[in-house]
């Protein structure tokens, strides 16, 4: 008697989801029901694709590829990658938010000191020097 999509799932510890992968991709042969519209999958043709008893229920991960203590590995080792580039970045954000309130501190202080010495400085306007007489009417006169 052929499984219903949910039983065959069941049958082999696999999602829904990846039943339907392998029967639009050919590796899984399933007929329609034509009065309930639903996938049926007869037991051998289930089990010659996806043989009982190799997973584990819940390590589907989804896209047809069984969790492995080496995949399980490499998952833990790309989250501590993942991490410790999280761990860089607010490093690096912090560094920028310090550099730029020195900066402003600086930019003030600048400020601050250029103002001071324009105060010391003389900040009277210079006399204008007498015309002078030209030369030329020392002779004639």
């Amino acid at each position: 008697m052929p499984y219903t999509l949910t039983q065959a799932s069941r049958a082999c510890s696999k999602s829904k989801a990846t039943l339907l992968r392998a029967i639009r991709a050919g590796r899984l042969s399933a007929a329609r029901d034509e009065v309930a519209g639903s996938w049926l999958i007869e037991e051998s043709e289930l089990h010659r694709v996806f043989p009982p008893g190799t997973a584990v229920p819940g390590t589907d991960t989804g896209n047809g590829a069984l969790r492995t203590p080496e995949r399980t590995d490499r998952t833990a080792e790309l989250e501590a990658r993942i991490a410790e580039m999280q761990e860089s970045a607010r490093l690096r954000d912090d560094t920028i938010a310090d550099l730029r309130r020195r900066l402003d501190t600086a930019t003030e202080q600048l400020g601050e000191a250029l103002q001071q010495v324009r105060l010391l400085t003389d900040q009277r306007t210079a006399t204008p020097a007498p015309a002078r007489r030209s030369w030329l009417r020392w002779g004639h006169g």
